[in-house]
């Protein structure tokens, strides 16, 4: 006789089902932990700023526009070109770039991770931020005069660009607009990069009494430096007439105590030819300076001109102050807590200039035309890409960068801006 198949257990089978109920509700459980866990991770900040991106993608898609993202806010990641066989690919340029001021090239000077420097890749956070190619930013920019205005950081940024050209396109005369102090024209190009150095931004000279009296003078003042902040320093006055994209920077000289002594040759800051009264301390000063500069360069700047303004780069002092035997030998970038420790401006440590400038910047540019280049956070981690004692000063060179290195990835990041605003 054929045995028969049983008819199904109930009560094993609603135990079967049990069983993979929770087993399934186990495994739901651990992903949802594994991703609270990850979240975890992140500093606060960042969890917001990736909500806030979430909400800001669905509202954006919804309107059938896309979000702008922020280059700025991201981390370094190390990238060994050398270990994937492509030789010395990561460098744009070498030290054989002759622009390349002595005291910035690491490489020639042998800086013991000259050749590190280079190997990290800014990643910002909710986007990419691409290398930008050098023979395409020449072609798509023929017949454009670009021009750097400020103190030698923005030179450091001016050389950084003018190397990486240079390498695909050798054919180069140099040629100096009105009051630049370096320029260059890509001739197969027409393309001119030029540099115009002004540290103030305003006019100012060497200040001394007046036999006659004055109002200064009744206050005792003997000596200083006048700062005009209503007129520009000659050197770049008649930028904004002549070039098609602008990038301004100022802020190292404004908390400079060393060349602008407060008591021995304090800033005397004058406002249509008369002195302000009463004297007033240099950050007010800065932000006067502001003011009327960033009005004149929108009023004198011809249609069509992109003008930028670059937050301040910051200085990797430890243990003192450039002249107090302050120091750079890092052999890497900070870790988010270490730039927090550097740069807090609570902590009012050596290197807080930098936070404190672009307070200023940040109120004096709202509402203006002026596209903001923010290469600070992104450059707050890299104490290990400054010229230290490669530089070949006295003291290290905790100030300037580089060169290849951290400023060529401000051209990645000003050029990115550029395209966005072009297209």
């Amino acid at each position: 006789m054929a045995a028969r198949d049983h008819p199904p257990n109930k009560t094993t089978s609603y135990f079967s089902s049990s069983r993979s109920f929770i087993f399934l509700l186990c495994l739901a459980s651990l992903f949802l932990a594994f991703s609270l866990f990850k979240t975890s991770i992140l500093p606060a900040a960042k969890q917001q700023q990736l909500q806030q991106s979430t909400e800001t993608t669905t509202s954006d898609s919804e309107g059938g526009a896309s979000g702008a993202c922020d280059f700025s806010d991201g981390r370094w990641i190390y990238h060994d070109s050398q270990a994937e066989g492509s030789g010395s690919s990561h460098l744009r340029y070498d030290e054989t770039c002759k622009e390349i001021f002595k005291g910035w090239n690491c490489i020639g000077s042998k800086k013991f991770n000259a050749l590190e420097v280079v190997k990290w890749r800014w990643k910002p956070y909710l986007c990419e931020l691409p290398q930008f190619d050098p023979l395409l930013f020449l072609d798509r920019f023929k017949n454009t005069n670009i021009g750097f205005v400020g103190d030698s950081l923005n030179r450091n940024m001016f050389v950084s660009l003018f190397c990486t050209l240079k390498r695909v396109s050798s054919e180069v005369k140099k040629w100096r607009p009105a009051g630049a102090d370096r320029g260059f024209t890509f001739l197969n190009y027409n393309l001119t990069i030029s540099y115009h150095r002004t540290n103030l931004l305003a006019r100012y000279g060497r200040w001394a009494a007046n036999t006659n009296g004055g109002a200064l003078e009744s206050l005792g003042y003997k000596e200083g430096y006048r700062i005009d902040v209503d007129v520009p320093e000659g050197t770049w006055e008649e930028a904004p007439n002549f070039h098609d994209i602008l990038i301004f920077n100022t802020g190292h000289w404004w908390w400079a105590p060393s060349k602008f002594d407060p008591v021995k040759s304090p800033l005397l800051f004058f406002e249509k030819g008369t002195p302000v009264m009463p004297p007033i301390p240099p950050d007010v000063g800065l932000d006067m300076v502001l003011k009327h500069m960033i009005s004149l360069v929108q009023k004198r700047k011809q249609p069509g001109t992109t003008i930028f303004f670059r937050t301040q780069s910051p200085r990797h002092f430890e243990g003192g102050d450039w002249d107090q035997g302050g120091s750079c030998q890092r052999s890497k970038p900070l870790s988010p807590q270490e730039v927090e420790e550097f740069f807090s401006i609570e902590n009012n440590g050596t290197n807080v200039e930098a936070r404190l400038v672009n307070k200023h910047l940040f109120k004096a540019l709202k509402g203006s035309s002026f596209h903001i280049l923010d290469i600070t956070r992104m450059s707050e981690y890299r104490a290990d890409a400054h010229p230290s004692t490669a530089g070949g000063k006295k003291h290290d060179d905790c100030m300037h960068w580089c060169l290849p290195g951290v400023t060529d990835s401000w051209n990645d990041l000003f050029i990115a801006h550029l395209n966005n605003i072009k297209s």
